[in-house]
């Protein structure tokens, strides 16, 4: 169990702690106030934020902590807006925040997860550089990347490639795992995923703020139409976009994280903001796993096959840096060892093998709005299999390995929009 935490308190103090209860909330003293010492500072974009960095506190958040892991037994902790734990009483980034040291070697947190949203709604962003050595990290980047490139947008294709491989150029410097970087592409804020390919801009009159609230950035693509729609051409695309995010995401090294309902296609009609409706809008509609049932099948596939993959890697614990350096990795454009970099390439193809032979993949993608043929590598001793094509309608979109269906052929064609993914099986049978 993953509990999501968020530290915002009133100014009158309203908070029912497990283990310590303060009093006199009303001094200021464990509040980050403005320079002119007449109003709360706002880093949470809920209200006056509580000072980490000042004794009290920091004893609350361990004590709290420890309540949550003792007594009521939660494995793992998500930290909203993590940097504002970095702050001083200034509201100033500290470079050794006292209270992320607290929590990480303090001996009753020891082999909790930790993972940070890191950064703040005032704006300060640490993707890649949160302090401490526990910490996983939500990467935003991740989801920004992923979003343009599949919906088509220039100067792409670089970062895409990067965030296939867990974000070296973000994290490599750090000498961690790859699962320090936690991958997604919706989260709780923000469109749902099919939202994402439904709508453009955020429609989120219900909330009652003539719909100023929420983001205005969503990275959105409602192919073609805004809204729902009875065109069968629109909603095999926005199928089709769906399937190719959720397989990006569970393809890419890293830590896969999925919004619950996104594998059914949950729906917030285009409500990016919807914490406050409790409500259809909020609600899991449960006609859903029947209604998009393929994609249903798909996402259950996707993760069969991810820990297929992953139990046969043969080199545990290994550095983001160190698994790159282990693993055979070849880029490709539609043309085999000529990847395309610039602003207006659209594909991409990956091989990647093992060194000791025991795992090898081809993964293609065409963020292109044509079909693209894309040369398939030659593959001594052995035979591609076709495991996912998200261009094809369900069952044949993605099957199991042992099911899967040869490639002889020297192209493959990638349909507009679509990804395909081949698996290599030698002669002496993969270690999988």
């Amino acid at each position: 169990m993953i509990l999501d935490v968020v530290y915002n308190h009133t100014a009158e103090g309203n908070h029912e702690g497990p283990t310590l209860s303060f009093r006199g909330f009303e001094n200021d003293t464990y509040y980050i106030l403005e320079p002119d010492k007449r109003y709360y500072s706002n880093f949470t974009g809920c209200g006056n934020t509580l000072d980490a960095s000042n004794p009290f506190v920091r004893r609350l958040i361990i004590d709290s902590l420890h309540y949550w892991v003792r007594e009521m037994h939660v494995d793992g902790f998500r930290f909203d807006l993590a940097s504002i734990l970095t702050r001083d009483e200034q509201g100033r980034p500290l470079g050794n925040p006292p209270v992320l040291w607290d929590i990480e070697t303090d001996p009753v947190l020891a082999g909790v997860k930790l993972i940070a949203e890191a950064w703040d709604a005032a704006g300060l962003y640490q993707v890649g550089s949160f302090i401490g050595d526990s910490w996983k990290e939500w990467n935003g980047r991740f989801r920004d990347d992923v979003r343009s490139f599949l919906k088509g947008d220039r100067h792409t294709v670089s970062a895409f490639a990067s965030r296939l491989l867990a974000s070296p150029d973000i994290y490599g410097h750090e000498e961690r795992e790859p699962e320090q970087s936690i991958n997604f592409v919706t989260c709780h804020d923000g469109f749902t995923l099919n939202d994402l390919v439904t709508y453009n801009t955020k429609h989120n009159e219900a909330n009652g703020e003539d719909n100023r609230d929420g983001s205005n950035d969503n990275l959105s693509w409602n192919c073609g139409v805004e809204g729902p729609t009875s065109d069968p051409a629109v909603e095999r695309l926005r199928n089709r976009q769906v399937k190719n995010c959720l397989a990006v995401n569970l393809l890419a090294a890293g830590t896969p994280m999925l919004l619950m309902g996104d594998e059914v296609r949950r729906t917030q009609h285009g409500n990016n903001n919807a914490y406050g409706q409790d409500n259809e809008t909020s609600w899991f509609d449960w006609s859903l796993p029947a209604k998009h049932a393929d994609v249903y099948r798909f996402v259950r596939r996707l993760i069969a096959g991810r820990l297929q993959r992953d139990v046969s890697r043969q080199d545990p614990g290994l550095t983001l840096n160190r698994l790159l350096q282990l693993a055979n990795i070849a880029w490709h454009g539609v043309a085999g060892h000529q990847p395309d970099w610039g602003a207006d390439s659209h594909a991409l193809a990956l091989t990647v093998q093992s060194r000791r032979g025991g795992f090898m993949i081809h993964m293609m993608f065409n963020a292109y709005w044509e079909q693209l043929q894309f040369a398939v590598p030659e593959l001594s001793g052995g035979s591609w299999l076709r495991w996912i094509d998200t261009s094809l309608e369900s069952p044949a979109d993605i099957c199991s390995w042992d099911e899967a269906e040869a490639v002889r052929e020297a192209d493959y064609a990638v349909q507009p929009r679509s990804l395909a993914v081949l698996v290599g099986r030698m002669m002496n049978e993969m270690n999988v």
